[in-house]
């Protein structure tokens, strides 16, 4: 049959395709509905592609919660790759293929193991998947992220399926319509067709609508005008099938249920049920199936005619003769899914091979398929207690997938059953998690906080930890957060021998509910537990991380915050990978490495995207506040608020008197610092840094009797907690204060000492800035200039241009131009570009950045090569050798 029309269509892809081979690769998603052109257009593309590799996958109706069975049939050809994949990526694919026993890679890791398997293959690639509105959604997952990363590639990849569905709206559309009127005679003319009666072909014209698989198969004999072109073509196909000899329908009806077309399968199936497959052959020459390796049908609406065509009973009897037929070894999964589809009534034993699939499925990170298995246990379960404790863990896992909707009615479902105690503490607290999640409202967290009474210590202190530390920054009822605290302290036992999470959540309670000296005991206590203790887990560790900024302790934010990465990183725990990054980024900030920090973030914003979700901005708006880039702030602020529908957060209000102070506008840094103040009364976590930005606002704004709360503070931490930066914190603030006093002059050089003894290289700068402002206003001009001079250099060099600008102009009052520095060449390179050089530099491969930022080696060598360019440099060597 000659293929007609769709020359936009063709001339769109072969585009494409030309751009692969060039080594642009890209994604293209065909739409239309069934029966429209779309598996003939992928078969001419394909065909047209002499020398590339082809790797093929359906979506079938029947696997769509099978884990992975898309990636699967994609994959399959080419699986002995792996080898040549980093450690992590490899043990992913094997534990999706069934191939290894392994942790539970999430979707990310597998969509990075499928991209750096299909950078192993030397040659052009085109992937095709049609019929995506069927694929499972681990695939769907995988498919969109490697999609969005082969823009260096060799690879082009095509998907096609109907409009309601399909998703992956995110990339290139391509709608098909129906053929107009001449290039539907002309497929006609194709096939022989021409020639029949003119008012028999005139029907079919108008019957067909254009579809091309209706103009092939409608004969015009209908009798009175159709409902539409799919039904009428599933109406046609299924009189087609049911007019074969009844050996060859029921052989259909078998291969219908069995979606791979695995021969071997269904010849072992066929036996059982005293069928043989030669009797296939009739379909064959029909035209609705086609024998090679594989059987495949000629369309999807053939496979669901021949499906349907059989009866419920018969049905049932093709799943138990292909469960019978299926390797439970080797393909355990299936085997469980066509037990499920062969039972009449409930069934312990196929309920419990149901939940054991699932639990393997958990175990390969699609919850989605390991959900569809619980809910079909729970629905063979025999026994209300086997229907609820499935129900709830069914409920569980949409509740991760973040199906809030779908949790909720399973949790229903499963309240109709009897319920022990610990399973109706499990539905509160699950009901109290999603009220959480959708209107982050106090009431969901008080309700949560208590669900969390009837849990066991260990997670009841997790949640706890997680309502409370979510009301800090949500709930501005002065006083409620107190009695949050309150509560959840009278709901927690005393425990003999507490774990690092149970200081934590005493100490959050305590900086929360007391007044600073008495507060700083359990927090150092929770600090130091962080430091000390063999954890295992990255979860909680930026609280007590913050905790340790708070504490003015420099080492063990910086251990903290580097641990928390560090761990997150070896475990792929890409749920809190970006916080953790986020968090090291801001102690990074405050100790003057804005480099750093900027990588830092870029990192974080490299998995957010790669998960497609986005966290809020509250670091990367610290960072741009403490180089004085005012612009950058006001867009950053703008994005937050949009985002959490308030008008100010505490970590905006910090910023912005950072800023301020940093460009010298000391009113507006004073207003945001007592802004911050007023939302501590409403109940909201302040971080104690914005004491020292109160107070040199306070100071040089000429309204010192603003800040003396936070002095009183500062003195307190520094009495309690006597750290370096505490001391030199409450000295500096005691001589901007009273720059009168006669020990004004030592409690500055006090303050530097101490500093300089820390890693916070800009609070340091920031000193030396204030002490040589103070030394110059005093006359001591000499003095000044060494201050100043020293204070604008170190300021200048970490990036904080409006302090540096400040220095600067002090350093000119005194009679001095301040030396500047030439332009360092990295500043023109992108964020993701310094961060790729900046690991290229510090001796990582391509393979290596390359997992980190899942991106494809060949995407960081193409950034390589734009680095290059901008540095005007040829190798890595070259590289290393800049300063960056």
């Amino acid at each position: 049959m000659q293929f007609v029309a769709r020359q936009k269509e063709l001339q769109a892809i072969e585009a494409l395709t030309q751009g692969a081979a060039d080594g642009r690769g890209g994604a293209v998603v065909v739409l239309g509905e069934a029966g429209i052109g779309k598996s003939t257009l992928l078969e001419t593309i394909t065909e047209r592609l002499d020398g590339w590799l082809i790797l093929r996958a359906d979506g079938t109706e029947f696997e769509r919660d099978l884990p992975y069975a898309a990636l699967h049939q994609l994959c399959s050809p080419v699986i002995e790759a792996r080898s040549g994949l980093p450690d992590v990526q490899r043990q992913a694919l094997e534990s999706v293929f069934g191939l290894a026993a392994g942790t539970t890679p999430s979707p990310l890791l597998v969509g990075l193991a499928v991209l750096g398997l299909f950078n192993e293959l030397e040659q052009p690639m085109c992937c095709v998947v049609d019929d995506i509105q069927w694929i499972d959604s681990g695939t769907r997952q995988v498919l969109a992220f490697v999609a969005r990363r082969i823009s260096a590639e060799g690879i082009a990849m095509i998907l096609a399926g109907r409009p309601d569905g399909a998703g992956f709206a995110e990339l290139p559309q391509l709608p098909l319509t129906g053929l107009d009127e001449q290039e539907a005679q002309a497929l006609l003319r194709s096939t022989g067709r021409a020639g029949l009666d003119s008012d028999v072909l005139d029907r079919i014209l108008a019957e067909a609508r254009g579809n091309p698989l209706a103009l092939l198969e409608f004969d015009g004999a209908a009798d009175g005008p159709r409902k539409g072109v799919v039904e009428a073509l599933e109406a046609e196909f299924t009189r087609r099938v049911r007019r074969l000899p009844e050996a060859t329908q029921l052989l259909l009806s078998l291969a219908a249920a069995e979606p791979v077309g695995d021969l071997g399968l269904l010849r072992r199936a066929a036996k059982r049920l005293e069928l043989n497959l030669t009797d296939v052959a009739e379909a064959e020459n029909d035209g609705l199936v086609s024998l090679g390796p594989r059987l495949r049908f000629r369309h999807p609406l053939v496979r669901s005619a021949a499906y349907q065509s059989a009866t419920p009973g018969v049905r049932r009897s093709l799943h138990s003769a292909l469960a019978e037929a299926t390797d439970a070894e080797r393909d355990p999964d299936r085997r469980a899914w066509h037990r499920a589809h062969a039972v009449i009534d409930t069934d312990e034993d196929v309920a419990a091979e149901l939940t054991q699939a699932a639990e393997r499925t958990e175990l390969r990170g699609d919850f989605a398929s390991a959900a569809a298995f619980l809910e079909r246990a729970a629905q063979l379960s025999p026994e209300p207690a086997g229907q609820a404790a499935r129900l709830l863990a069914a409920a569980s896992l949409r509740l991760k997938l973040g199906a809030y909707g779908e949790a909720r009615e399973l949790l229903t479902q499963a309240e109709r059953r009897p319920l022990e105690p610990p399973q109706r503490a499990q539905v509160r607290l699950q009901r109290a998690t999603i009220d959480v999640y959708v209107t982050r409202s106090p009431q969901a967290t008080a309700d949560l906080v208590s669900a969390a009474a009837d849990l066991g210590p260990e997670d009841a202190t997790g949640t706890y930890i997680e309502a409370f530390s979510s009301a800090m920054f949500i709930d501005r009822l002065p006083g409620r957060l107190r009695q949050l605290g309150t509560r959840i302290r009278a709901q927690v036992p005393p425990s003999a021998d507490p774990r690092p999470a149970d200081l934590l959540l005493n100490a959050l309670l305590d900086q929360t509910m007391l007044p600073v000296d008495e507060a700083v005991p359990a927090m150092r206590r929770a600090v130091d537990s962080f430091r000390t203790a063999d954890l295992a887990d990255p979860w909680w560790m930026e609280l007590a991380c913050m905790m340790a900024i708070d504490l003015a302790d420099a080492a063990a934010s910086e251990e903290i915050a580097d641990r928390q990465v560090e761990l997150a990183r070896r475990q792929s725990a890409l749920a809190i990978l970006p916080q953790a990054l986020k968090f090291q980024a801001i102690v990074q900030t405050i100790f003057g490495r804005f480099d750093d920090a900027e990588a830092a973030l870029a990192e974080a914003s490299a998995v957010d995207e790669a998960a497609g979700s986005m966290s809020l901005a509250f670091a990367d708006v610290i960072l741009a506040a403490w180089r004085g880039n005012a612009e950058q702030v006001v867009e950053l602020r703008a994005s937050i608020q949009e985002r959490v529908g308030r008008d100010e957060l505490v970590a905006e209000l910090y910023a912005v008197a950072v800023l301020r102070n940093g460009l010298g506008d000391y009113t507006a840094a004073l207003d945001a610092a007592l802004a911050a103040y007023a939302e501590k009364e409403l109940g909201s976590y302040v971080i104690w840094s914005v004491d020292a930005e109160l107070v040199e606002a306070a100071a040089r704004a000429g309204r010192p009797e603003t800040a003396t709360t936070a002095l009183a503070q500062l003195a307190d931490l520094a009495r309690t907690d006597p750290t370096p930066w505490a001391v030199a914190q409450h000295r500096l603030a005691q001589a901007l204060l009273d720059p009168a006093s006669p020990d004004t002059d030592s409690r500055y050089r006090e303050a530097i000492d101490l500093l300089a003894q820390t890693a916070v290289r800009a609070q340091h700068a920031r000193a030396r800035l204030a002490y040589g402002e103070w030394l110059r206003r005093e006359g001591r001009r000499a003095e000044a200039r060494v201050e100043l001079q020293a204070a604008h250099e170190s300021l200048s060099t970490m990036g904080a241009a409006a302090f540096a600008e400040r220095a600067a102009r002090e350093l000119s009052a005194t009679g001095q131009r301040p030396r500047r520095d030439g332009t360092n060449p990295l500043d023109n390179l992108t964020a993701q570009e310094r961060l790729i050089a900046t690991k290229v530099a510090a001796g990582e491969t391509s393979k290596e950045v390359a997992a980190t930022l899942f991106l494809s080696p060949r995407t960081i060598d193409t950034h390589l090569r734009n680095i290059f360019r901008k540095l005007d440099i040829t190798s890595r060597r070259q590289l290393r050798d800049l300063s960056l």
